[in-house]
């Protein structure tokens, strides 16, 4: 499975957006983060609140989280707008991607003892005017129809080894639209880049607390 939601977003908000270089203590906090909040959802305590000096984890981002239990997808969500700041859009979207990914069912607190949990902080978005220019594996691909839109993470294509073309087919029929949609004239493709790591990079991390 490789589709990801997200909602709407806005250029304005996406032009405000900063590319940002995390640190690994930031990384591993982020992960902390998104463990502890579905963890806290699923035993119904109350999620403490979120304050971090680090200007990168107030900083409004874009923000992917992708669970798997082992090599499979039990969930990914995401926003794409950077409408809030990372540390709160991380607990958001991993909460949402254990809980309201309409592929799977609820993740339930022993599901989450097996679960790794990714991250992918994204890039602002730029306009993509060349196709060629496409580099697998490094670029993540938005198509917006107006009346639709679709997103694929960089890593998709790897994961599929998919060609460029390929890769545009997909980021089509992600949007709902037919695979030769990217070609239109009134299409809009956008490309971003992404920070991704996940739980297996830190040793904090490691030990998963349902």
């Amino acid at each position: 499975m490789f589709a990801s939601a997200f909602l709407p977003y806005h250029m304005e908000d996406i032009k405000r957006a900063i590319s940002m270089d995390l640190t690994s203590e930031e990384k591993c906090i982020l992960l902390q983060v998104a463990r502890s909040a579905i963890s806290n959802t699923l035993d119904n305590k109350t999620l403490p609140s979120l304050k971090f000096s680090n200007d990168s984890l107030n900083r409004p981002s874009g923000v992917f989280v992708t669970l798997r239990i082992g090599d499979d997808l039990r969930g990914c969500v995401g926003y794409i707008e950077p409408l809030f700041p990372l540390a709160l859009a991380t607990r958001e979207v991993a909460v949402k991607a254990a809980l309201e990914d309409p592929r799977f069912m609820p993740l339930t607190l022993s599901d989450l003892k097996m679960v790794t949990i990714e991250m992918s902080v994204l890039s602002p978005l730029s306009q993509l005017r060349d196709v060629e220019t496409i580099v697998i594996g490094t670029h993540g691909l938005v198509i917006d129809a107006g009346y639709r839109r679709g997103l694929l993470l960089p890593q998709v294509a790897t994961e599929y080894h998919w060609d460029r073309k390929q890769f545009l087919k997909q980021v089509s029929i992600k949007a709902g639209l037919p695979p030769d949609a990217w070609k239109r004239k009134e299409i809009k493709l956008l490309t971003f880049t992404v920070d991704k790591f996940d739980e297996s990079e830190f040793e904090s991390a490691e030990e998963k607390q349902g």
